[in-house]
């Protein structure tokens, strides 16, 4: 059941990044989130007509806390970025479908740059028997490394785009890597660019491992009323990627749309 409310700011931190990392006092949203992967719409200005998707980081509903960690690309998350600690936001969540993992399944998680923070919920809630392959354009832009090594039994493989922080390359040759030499995933977890993505699934397909994905779109309503995120399928059926989505079945997406 989604809320809508104002959550009080109680920390906000830039990190090392550039990025920011916001944790929120939820009035009752961190108890109603069902998966990690699931997302946020928060109003960000009273001038901003549309509300900014932003993914859960991580939660926790004995704490009535959510974390989530974003970049200041545009006038809304910039206007979010100054905010002061005690601050109240309107918060609408939690929204959409997120990963659908085993209790004590083994996972490869994928993430690339900003796709990387929903990831760390992969791991702390939903199963700790998990390896991370993270991409990031430079050493520069990598976050949340020391997260990810206590969470994840299995590791943290990293990729950069310059070659300054682990495998000079793109997270596929990573995938195809664990998935040749470690046969013993029971799915592939993947958030980052189309174009990450697309070969993420590609790999998958051909190791014959399942696959989800969680799909960027740009939103309006944010729950399936409006068609600013509708988009077709693999069968050629529009569905909405708030509401349907954001993580889909690799397999179901059309990834020549």
């Amino acid at each position: 059941m989604r809320v809508q409310t104002d959550c009080n700011v109680l920390e906000l931190t830039q990190l090392a990044s550039g990025g920011w990392t916001m944790t929120l006092e939820s009035h009752g949203i961190a108890e109603q989130i069902t998966a990690p992967g699931q997302f946020l719409h928060i109003r960000c200005g009273q001038g901003q007509l549309l509300r900014r998707p932003i993914s859960i980081c991580n939660w926790s509903a004995r704490r009535d806390l959510i974390r989530v960690v974003f970049e200041a690309r545009g006038e809304g998350t910039r206007w979010l970025s100054r905010r002061q600690v005690g601050d109240n936001l309107d918060v609408l969540g939690p929204l959409g479908n997120g990963f659908a993992m085993e209790e004590n399944g083994r996972y490869l998680l994928v993430g690339g740059g900003i796709g990387v923070p929903p990831l760390l919920g992969c791991a702390v809630q939903g199963s700790r028997n998990c390896t991370a392959v993270l991409g990031f354009r430079s050493a520069g832009h990598a976050m949340l490394l020391e997260e990810f090594g206590q969470a994840c039994l299995g590791g943290v493989r990293l990729a950069t785009d310059d070659g300054s922080l682990g495998h000079h390359g793109f997270v596929d040759t990573l995938v195809r890597h664990e998935l040749e030499q470690r046969q013993r995933y029971d799915g592939v977890l993947a958030c980052g660019p189309k174009p990450m993505l697309k070969s993420v699934a590609v790999v998958c397909r051909e190791k014959g491992v399942p696959c989800q994905v969680s799909m960027e779109e740009r939103m309006g309503c944010g729950v399936g009323a409006c068609l600013v995120c509708a988009c077709r399928n693999a069968q050629s059926h529009y569905v909405h990627v708030c509401q349907d989505g954001p993580v889909f079945p690799a397999e179901e997406v059309d990834w020549n749309e």
